[in-house]
């Protein structure tokens, strides 16, 4: 690594980047192709992932730490992992099987779309909403999220699953929240083929960006950035090294140790914003100020592993959506499901802690005195939010989550549970609050001019490009922004990378480097390029039933009930 020393810092690189998530290995990944440009990655855990990463219990059973699969909207990206995960066999392709619970029934996803099983009073009144919100005109655009579930689907999906629903997601009410993030293409429930469905009984056939995912066969999600990790140089990445302090006068940060790194060029950090406002020497007032404004979720991540061959009613389900009071979460994957290394071996031996049924608040995790037998074995894997506005009982939250499990029928109260897992996020979720736009435009130009690039979930705190996918690449825009001067799509136009196929990057063949950090390269993006995208994708633009949507599908299918990663 090509560092140099000053009388300030222990070690100077020209990038530094803080956090080593998808956004700081996708920085990382891009720097690496830059041999005369020295850079650092460092972060506090021990290993890298972030908020992707993935844990193991005791037992042998796997649990991300949080809903990630893999869909893609970049071909850097893609030429990324595949590089990293080369082989077939290192995955498996999924259809996606989605349903929501409503009523006592599965529904499928998207719910809008197949109220036809519904209860017929409840049939008839999300009909009815959605036919009063075809024929209502409005002068204006809404303003808040609730504006618009009610504008596009009505008072009865609004009611019986958006609201309650997004409720249990955000931990914030929806009329707090604006609806700039849905992006200015946003498809309503197609009214006709609704009513087809109710006449004929019918269900519809499911969409979005992520019908078709793939998951590591291998590790889990965290199996992936650990390989991406593996394709980067190791005295690049510095682990366990926590950030508390960035002065931006002598541009260094400060370790909990008290080691000094400074940067020449560029700060990219990929820590929550109000966190890194929070470390500024000198403390910048104005900023904590706006960051004030800047909503988030606490998510809890609860693993329960089963005893048992997967049951019938689990079937090949992924992930399944819960709007109701009858449980606190509002998402659970079947995580068995993904890879079969997720669990166990079926030859493993393992205690029954409790059956479902007996499970209490006070039940003792480690199964003592119980008996010991082979598998074969299953998992469930539930994501729980928390805010100011929705409190969270973590002492309980076990017990709770299985109770909630037994009465929407993911578990029987004879399942034997064998492990289980907790483990919470303060920052789960970026909101799209009302004020987060006014608080970015100030934070974030302000912290440029300092040359710090602030990126990622939580660094540039932009949940509609949030996803692993996306993540990535504005760690990879943030370097090329810094070395060239190249516009950052994924940040600043979200709507455009989720409305096409972004090619132009890829990664240099071999492993190639480029020699220079000057100029435009083929395939790089500067205000032209840009200009020359937006009229491309004007011209692929398809209509239907008044409404635009992509040649890629709906546009905003994942934010319509709640994105898998």
């Amino acid at each position: 690594m090509m560092v140099s020393h000053d009388s300030t810092s222990d070690i100077q690189v020209d990038v530094l980047v803080i956090g080593a998530g998808p956004t700081g290995l996708g920085a990382a990944k891009r720097l690496d192709q830059f041999p005369h440009v020295s850079w650092l990655l460092v972060d506090c855990a021990s290993q890298v992932g972030g908020l992707a990463s993935t844990d193991v219990t005791p037992e042998g059973f796997l649990f991300d730490v949080g809903g990630h699969v893999i869909f893609s909207h970049y071909k850097y990206f893609d030429d990324c992992l595949n590089e990293a995960l080369p082989k077939t066999s290192d995955w498996h392709t999924h259809q996606r099987v989605s349903y929501v619970w409503s009523m006592g029934l599965w529904v499928p996803y998207p719910y809008q779309n197949n109220i036809c099983l519904l209860p017929t009073e409840e049939k008839l009144k999300c009909l009815e909403g959605l036919i009063d919100a075809s024929l209502t005109h409005y002068p204006t655009k809404p303003k808040t999220f609730d504006e618009w579930i009610v504008r596009s689907m009505g008072t009865g999906i609004a009611d019986v699953f958006m609201r309650p629903y997004n409720f249990k997601v955000w931990a914030i009410p929806t009329t707090k929240m604006q609806c700039s993030w849905l992006g200015e293409r946003v498809a309503a429930p197609n009214l006709k083929q609704v009513v087809k469905n109710v006449v004929l009984n019918q269900v519809s056939e499911s969409w979005g960006p992520n019908a078709t995912f793939r998951f590591p066969d291998q590790g889990g999600t965290g199996g992936i950035w650990k390989a991406v990790g593996r394709t980067l140089p190791a005295e690049h990445i510095q682990l366990q090294q926590t950030v508390v302090r960035v002065d931006t006068d002598s541009k260094t940060i400060t370790f909990a140790g008290g080691r000094v790194v400074g940067w020449n060029r560029s700060l990219i950090s990929t820590m929550p914003v109000d966190q890194l406002v929070s470390i500024l020497h000198p403390p910048r007032p104005d900023m904590k100020k706006a960051c004030e404004a800047l909503f988030f979720s606490s998510t809890h991540i609860i693993g329960i592993g089963v005893r048992g061959e997967r049951p019938e009613r689990i079937g090949n389900k992924c992930w399944l959506y819960f709007p109701e009071d009858n449980c606190d979460f509002y998402r659970a994957t079947v995580f068995s499901n993904y890879s079969p290394n997720n669990v166990p071996s079926g030859e493993s031996k393992l205690p029954t802690i409790a059956k479902a049924a007996n499970w209490t608040a006070s039940t003792n995790v480690c199964g003592e005195g119980a008996k010991v037998e082979h598998g074969p074995y299953w998992s469930l894997m539930f994501e729980v939010s928390a805010s100011k506005f929705k409190s969270v009982d973590g002492r309980t939250i076990i017990y709770d989550t299985i109770k909630g499990a037994i009465a929407t029928t993911l578990l029987s109260p004879e399942d034997e549970i064998v492990s289980t897992y907790h483990r919470r996020f303060d920052h789960g979720y970026p909101t799209p609050s009302l004020e987060r736009d006014d608080a970015l435009k100030v934070v974030l130009p302000e912290l440029r001019k300092m040359d710090i690039l602030s990126r990622g979930r939580f660094g540039s705190w932009k949940y509609e490009v949030g996803n692993q996918d996306h993540s990535f690449m504005l760690g990879v825009e943030a370097v090329d922004a810094s070395l060239f001067g190249q516009v950052e799509l994924t940040l600043n136009y979200p709507d455009m990378v989720n409305t096409r196929i972004n090619d132009e990057r890829r990664l240099e063949p071999n492993g190639t480097k480029r020699t220079e950090v000057n100029g435009l390269h083929s395939g790089d993006v500067d205000d032209a390029k840009v200009a020359e995208i937006k009229k491309n994708l004007e011209n692929t633009r398809v209509y239907s039933h008044g409404n635009r949507t992509s040649k890629l599908g709906h546009p905003n299918a994942k934010y319509l009930e709640g994105s898998v990663d």
